[in-house]
């Protein structure tokens, strides 16, 4: 279990939207930390492949759209 400290703004807007919503205020907090995990360890991982690509192989957005043929 964890126990988390919110400002009391957070915490004001968390218990309108449980009372809006009717879904309780540990379902946000679990959905935002998910989403948040979710988000950190995509942005690693990517972090981590762009070190270990061979740099030579990148190329630009213009080039992208050039070659495949992308557009607006």
């Amino acid at each position: 279990m964890i126990a988390v400290r919110l400002p009391s703004e957070i915490e004001n807007r968390l218990t309108k939207l449980s009372n809006l919503t009717g879904r309780t205020k540990t379902h946000y907090v679990r959905e935002a930390i998910v989403s948040y995990i979710d988000d950190l360890e995509d942005y690693y991982l990517a972090e981590e492949r762009i070190k270990t690509y061979d740099q030579a192989k990148t190329i630009s957005l213009d080039e992208l759209v050039s070659k495949y043929g992308m557009e607006d």
